[in-house]
């Protein structure tokens, strides 16, 4: 007699995924994907067979391309919240603390992803999808620094303008330490005097 299974048997050992499962999933094909071939070969198609779903899975979770590389950024901006929030909870509650856990959190969250992210910000360049979701995040990083910089500042509080410094010198460096310009204690060290210096001007 065989040995073989029968389909029943098949059909019993298969564990169907919950669509968080699935989302989890294919998000992680696509990270590993753009990690070894580039933001390029991040199609809808290759995605469906790089995961071993029918395109029309694919579809359904991402849309379009763009809601594929949407949804990347977005994973990435709640991983670097979860991290952040994290440091922060657990920092010393001095200025040169908060602003070391700042800088520290933000270079290692964006190195973490290596060139991935900006290939996924390229990919994106100019359309709608990410200027809203990317403005968000924004904003709620920006209100994130002002409560933990607070009570460290002067009693009109940092101007949003000096927010909006911080955070595209964060990018800035984040970015040069991904692609090996600087070193990531440079990228560091240099977000650390900027956050230093807003909180100064706040007092003056």
């Amino acid at each position: 007699m065989s040995s073989m299974p029968d389909d029943g048997q098949i059909a019993a050992k298969r564990v169907r995924l919950s669509r968080e499962q699935r989302q989890r999933q294919l998000l992680d094909v696509a990270w590993r994907l753009a990690r070894e071939e580039g933001t390029d070969a991040l199609t809808l198609p290759r995605m469906a067979e790089e995961a071993g779903v029918t395109k029309p899975v694919i579809y359904d979770h991402f849309g379009t391309r763009n809601g594929l590389l949407t949804a990347l950024y977005q994973d990435f901006d709640a991983q670097q919240t979860a991290v952040i929030d994290a440091a922060l909870e657990a920092r010393e509650p001095t200025l040169e603390g908060t602003a070391r856990v700042i800088a520290s959190s933000y270079v290692e969250c964006v190195l973490v992803q290596g060139r991935e992210i900006p290939g996924v910000l390229a990919g994106l360049a100019g359309s709608p999808e990410l200027e809203a979701v990317k403005r968000d995040y924004q904003l709620v990083f920006i209100e994130k620094c002002r409560k933990a910089l607070a009570p460290f500042t002067g009693q009109k509080g940092i101007l949003q303008s000096g927010f909006w410094a911080m955070l595209g010198a964060a990018d800035a460096l984040s970015h040069a330490a991904a692609t090996g310009e600087i070193t990531v204690e440079q990228a560091q060290a240099e977000l650390y005097e900027v956050i230093v210096a807003m909180v100064a001007r706040s007092r003056g």
